[in-house]
């Protein structure tokens, strides 16, 4: 009976290592955090104004330049990686999704990829 206890105990010690294991590189592998933000609407207190993500989704996944959003007003759309939002605003971010993959979740070891 002492020995179907331990066996037990081992086991579970060996999946539980198993779930942290699979959870941590996971993590690695996902794509960072992402705001689309208007360029040129930084404000010091608030950071970036979030814009719609159709604003980012035209063309190539970096630097989308200035695309017509009304009759008049144009948006320097980029995507914004890794920011704390708050209030329409993201600010303490990067607009580089490598840097963004570099500072990685639980368990990376800092070899993010390039661009994307």
């Amino acid at each position: 009976m002492a020995e179907t206890r331990r066996r037990l105990r081992s086991s579970t010690v060996v999946l539980g290592g198993m779930g942290v294991l699979a959870a941590a590189l996971s993590a690695c592998g996902s794509d960072p955090d992402r705001r689309c933000v208007d360029r040129d609407s930084y404000d010091y207190i608030n950071g970036y104004k979030i814009v719609a993500d159709k604003n980012c989704n035209s063309g190539s996944s970096y630097g989308k330049g200035r695309k017509k959003t009304g009759k008049t007003k144009t948006t320097n759309a980029d995507w914004y990686y890794d920011a704390d939002v708050s209030g329409g605003y993201a600010d303490d971010g990067t607009f580089s999704r490598s840097e963004a993959v570099d500072r990685g979740g639980f368990g990376c070891s800092g070899s993010g990829s390039g661009g994307g």
